[in-house]
């Protein structure tokens, strides 16, 4: 009898447990069938919307992948893992699945009503029930690569960016006659381990080259540690980096590489650039200001520092300069370089605006050092 018990206790409690864990299903998308006339057949696509989609009322650019049954996880996991620093915007993400043999009918034979079906039906039924904006990638593998290296040059209204890898290839005279009054950018890449495709890309790789045809903005390269299988994978993420390069903020290796760039002028220009490219205003973010002066105090670059210190003196008002210990930072900085004055202008702030924190004594005794100095 107690055997019985202690085993009904054991169920009610496990029961019990159950009944209070809350499921939540984790879903990365919707599945919607389209009834296409032009391919006389029901095509899937896979929508994911981002985050803010719900709560906001933003238009958003939109990732078109082909061969969706394959890549459309990682398109959304790409978005969801590169929004986590902002280094891209949030984007509306569309998976077209293409199985076998059908895909490989329409990406060669069939290409133009394929076509007329990604433009009059497809983009029209996202763009009919999402907001969106007119910026549109298209990413291609294999056989779609192919596909899309022709659909980039030739329907460059349609799509301002292209993604492709193993394979890809299109003829001189269509790079040749390629025209665009906008910028239209073009990632391809490969690895010397596609024994099946790489010709291709290299092929198509030296008639870019040839021609380098204006507003055409394209960059081709190799992973040689990848096959055939694992490298899409790698280059949806290179390409999306390509596409949005000046979407983050700059953050630079060593003063060297900030004085290789340009300096100063550099930094305006391509903040002119991303704001003209992706709205905001134009002047130089506080990230790129506060990155380049850690990097002059980290490498004990006092030229530097005292330079970036007095141009970006605005940035002493966002938050995380806003706290004791950077105050003691400069400070002793400023002290160690013996620039007394700028040394007790940190000291003094930080004991005023920080009273009794565990660097008060530290800022105390580094005040009455500079005063001593001067």
């Amino acid at each position: 009898m107690t055997k019985h018990i202690t085993l009904l206790l054991t169920l009610f409690c496990t029961l019990y447990s159950f009944s209070q864990t809350q499921e939540d299903k984790v879903s990365i998308g919707t599945n919607y069938t389209i009834k296409s006339t032009i391919l006389n057949q029901d095509r899937e696509v896979q929508v994911y919307l981002p985050d803010s989609y719900t709560t906001s009322k933003e238009e958003y650019p939109v990732l078109y992948i082909l061969d969706g049954q394959w890549f459309f996880t990682n398109g959304v996991a790409i978005q969801k893992s590169l929004r986590v620093p902002k280094a891209i915007p949030e984007m509306i993400v569309v998976g077209i699945r293409n199985e076998n043999p059908l895909r490989r009918t329409l990406f060669n034979g069939e290409k133009k009503k394929f076509t007329s079906f990604l433009k009059d039906e497809v983009i029209k039924f996202i763009d009919s029930n999402f907001r969106t904006t007119n910026e549109r990638i298209i990413y291609g593998w294999e056989a779609a690569s192919y596909y899309v290296s022709e659909l980039i040059l030739e329907e460059n209204d349609l799509f301002q960016g292209a993604i492709i890898t193993d394979g890809g290839y299109a003829s001189e005279k269509l790079v040749k006659n390629f025209k665009s009054n906008k910028d239209v950018y073009l990632y391809l890449t490969n690895s010397k381990k596609d024994i099946y495709n790489l010709e291709s890309t290299e092929e198509f790789n030296r008639i870019l080259k040839k021609y380098n045809p204006e507003n055409l903005l394209w960059k081709y390269e190799l992973f040689n540690d990848e096959v055939h299988e694992t490298l899409p994978h790698l280059a949806m993420y290179k390409g999306i980096m390509y596409y949005y390069h000046n979407y983050n903020s700059l953050v630079f290796e060593s003063i060297e590489a900030y004085e290789r760039a340009g300096g100063i002028p550099y930094l305006e220009s391509y903040f002119k650039d991303r704001a003209r490219r992706f709205g905001g205003i134009e002047e130089i973010d506080s990230k790129t200001k506060y990155a380049l002066i850690w990097l002059a105090w980290k490498h004990d670059n006092f030229k530097y520092f005292s330079f970036f210190m007095e141009k970006f003196e605005d940035i002493f008002e966002i938050d995380i300069y806003k706290k004791a210990h950077w105050q003691n930072r400069l400070g002793q900085f400023y002290l160690k370089h013996k620039d007394y004055k700028n040394a007790i202008k940190f000291f003094e702030r930080g004991i005023k605006d920080y009273p009794n924190s565990k660097f008060d004594k530290m800022m105390k005794e580094g005040l009455h050092e500079a005063k001593s100095k001067l």
